[in-house]
């Protein structure tokens, strides 16, 4: 542990589309604030929104992205210092009427790393928090800490997805976009006793990768029109003696095919929760929720008293990890990458500042 800097190095976004690494002060810690040295960070699909789409964050630029973060605690309070954690990618004030009534997942006071929390952000060699919403890290094994910044987002967002979904045992589920976050949410769904387990993507790397760890059918939308997916999906369940009513549909691509595709799929009790996101808008005729009796619900980060439960999930293997690292310093065209040609991987930057 290196202890406290003189300084925080990070790469910030200047506007969108230029990256520079600049330094910060360190700044005076608030009570039951502690700085947390980044051991690595994530990029997100939402970072890339900021970054290449213009998509408006809650502090303007200059601005340090990243959000999906695990490191070690280096100062503040002394019960934490030497602390291994993982940082809740959204923080709730605890006393707003949405934290009172259990949804500060969508707290609009808020800190979030990369967007609200003042300059500060994963992207960094360290980055001031509340202590409150840590995720202690403890009997990790051979799981490298850097790993585990996946669970901040990637991991966590689909475990209250089935929440919001109010996914139960013996459901049948489809998920549409199984890379980043919807392998996990693939990965939640099995992990969470559903009966049957669909998958959709344009990827057959994804899918295949979907199969192997317990979906029951995978759709390649290739190519195929939201309707022809549809349809692929109807014959499977007529084929398997499946219901078409009652699904719970996770739409994670946040393409409008996905979404589109979700809609066509959506019938009679059928919940549908919108995971991921997309700057498009799709036509819907949502009297046919009235016909159906069917939700369409949003779902929004991952409340922090449920990290400890999603840890556990992956140092049990019951969630599996598909990550890999690079230094910071490749930051700019591992962004490239990912948004032209994701890889299959979520991609971890580790600082070497």
């Amino acid at each position: 542990m290196a202890g406290v800097p003189d300084k925080i190095i990070a790469w910030q976004m200047i506007e969108p589309g230029k990256l520079e690494k600049r330094e910060l002060p360190v700044p005076e810690l608030k009570p039951g604030e502690v700085l947390v040295e980044v051991k690595g960070c994530g990029i997100c699909h939402t970072d890339l929104g900021y970054f290449y789409d213009g998509v408006p964050t809650v502090n303007k630029p200059p601005l340090t992205l990243g959000h999906e973060i695990a490191g070690v605690v280096v100062a503040g309070d002394e019960d934490m210092i030497g602390k291994e954690v993982i940082i809740p990618a959204v923080m709730p004030c605890r006393q707003c009427y949405f934290c009172k009534i259990g949804r500060g997942n969508r707290c609009l006071n808020q800190k979030m790393p990369g967007n609200s929390l003042g300059p500060y952000g994963g992207f960094a060699s360290h980055i001031p928090v509340p202590k409150i919403d840590l995720c202690v890290v403890e009997n990790r094994g051979d799981f490298p800490l850097e790993h585990l910044a996946a669970v901040a987002d990637a991991v966590t967002t689909p475990f209250q997805a089935a929440k919001r979904g109010d996914l139960q045992p013996g459901d049948n589920a489809i998920v549409i976009g199984v890379g980043g976050v919807g392998t996990y949410m693939a990965q939640m769904v099995r992990a969470l006793n559903a009966k049957t387990l669909v998958v959709v993507d344009i990827d057959q790397r994804k899918l295949d990768r979907a199969i192997e760890f317990g979906a029951d059918y995978a759709i390649n939308a290739s190519g195929k029109s939201p309707k022809d997916v549809a349809k692929e999906f109807r014959n499977f369940c007529k084929s398997k003696g499946l219901p078409t009513y009652g699904w719970k549909i996770f739409e994670c691509s946040g393409t409008k095919p996905g979404q589109e595709t979700a809609l066509n799929i959506l019938s009679f009790i059928c919940r549908m929760v919108v995971v991921g996101f997309g700057m498009h808008t799709v036509e819907y005729s949502i009297s046919r929720l009235m016909a159906f009796d069917a939700e369409i619900v949003g779902t929004w980060g991952c409340l922090p008293e449920y990290y400890p439960t999603v840890l556990d999930m992956v140092l049990r293997g019951r969630i599996k990890l598909f990550v890999e690292t690079r230094p910071m310093s490749t930051i700019k065209e591992s962004f490239e990458e990912a948004h032209k040609n994701p890889p299959l991987n979520r991609i971890i930057l580790v600082p070497d500042f």
